[in-house]
């Protein structure tokens, strides 16, 4: 494996050209940089990322707390982040944050000892009172992706109101006169704006409409549970379903499955969050799709450009989302 000294002694430049290149201390003409580049690939060289730290104060890494990176949702954000990071030239190291508080306190404390030159965080429940605030009291870049909070730093999240209002509305259109919503983990910001769009559909509907809500706590297993008691009484239960993220909606199916009920034959289904797999699984399922891809490099630029000093305000995003209308909901088209 090539050495520095080597490198230098292939491009015909001094060693410290070969670190100017190395750590963009300083400018090094066009020319001069490609041979050096071209020297480390025929030497073999590899950069000493500890010695590259030390004298540039940079690690170029990413910190990512994120939580339940078995949803399907987070594991596709998660690849978009990494993609974007690794085209500008940044490593990630990652957790899960399990969106518990103190494991994400851990998990912050962890990154910031590795020296992490910025972070991008998915909050977990009460993180904007101690968690995001130590972090940013450290003086590291942070980005919030997927949940907004009141906190003084950059945010990228998906509009989250509108969308359930559009799904729960085209179940109250479809002559729905009780409709349930299994709701995510209370205390995060995509949890309460979900609930904000359905009830919002509900109060403008016919006063006939009735509502049903139990929380799911963004998990699958947990919403197993809520549709059994959601539907325990034969006697009033709902015709619809309104689930309010994809990890709950696997849960909900195999729960109606269990119950011997039918989708959307006994009940109407439409979830927030979508599967790669949706348009082919039956019934294909009505869903909200997040572009994660947008979410995922609209994140890793935003904090790069903090971690290369960009000030001003921060910035508060919102990235679209997809209606896919499929048949869970009992539409044939």
């Amino acid at each position: 494996m090539g050495t520095m000294a080597d490198v230098a002694r292939e491009a015909g430049v001094s060693i410290s050209t070969v670190s100017h290149v190395l750590n963009e201390t300083r400018a090094v003409s066009p020319d001069t940089r490609q041979r050096v580049l071209d020297a480390m690939v025929s030497t073999r060289f590899r950069r000493n990322a500890l010695a590259t730290a030390l004298v540039t104060s940079r690690t170029h890494t990413i910190g990512l707390s994120i939580s339940a990176l078995q949803n399907p949702y987070f594991a596709n954000l998660v690849h978009s982040i990494e993609k974007r990071a690794s085209a500008r030239g940044y490593s990630l190291v990652m957790g899960d944050s399990h969106d518990d508080e103190a494991a994400e306190a851990a998990l912050l404390g962890t990154l910031l000892d590795r020296r992490v030159d910025g972070m991008i965080i998915a909050p977990a429940p009460q993180s904007e009172t101690a968690n995001i605030p130590r972090v940013l009291n450290d003086g590291t870049p942070v980005v919030l992706i997927d949940r907004h909070a009141d906190v003084d730093c950059d945010q990228v999240a998906p509009d989250n109101v509108e969308p359930t209002r559009l799904i729960t509305r085209h179940l109250v259109e479809r002559g729905h006169t009780h409709i349930a919503a299994v709701t995510g983990l209370a205390g995060i910001q995509s949890t309460d704006e979900r609930i904000r769009g359905y009830e919002s559909a509900i109060s403008s509907a016919d006063p006939a409409v009735r509502s049903t809500m139990v929380a799911g706590n963004s998990k699958a297993k947990d919403a197993y549970r809520a549709v059994h008691k959601i539907f325990a009484n034969p006697s009033s239960r709902p015709t619809a379903l309104v689930v309010l993220n994809n990890a709950m909606t696997i849960g909900s199916m195999q729960a109606l499955k269990d119950l011997g009920l039918t989708v959307p034959g006994d009940v109407a289904l439409a979830c927030y969050d979508d599967f790669e797999w949706a348009d082919v699984f039956e019934p294909q399922l009505t869903a909200i799709e997040q572009d994660v891809k947008t979410m995922g490099r609209t994140a890793v630029d935003l904090l790069i450009d903090r971690i290369d000093g960009q000030t001003g305000p921060r910035q508060v995003l919102r990235t679209e989302t997809i209606y896919h209308h499929r048949n869970s909901c009992g539409c044939t088209d």
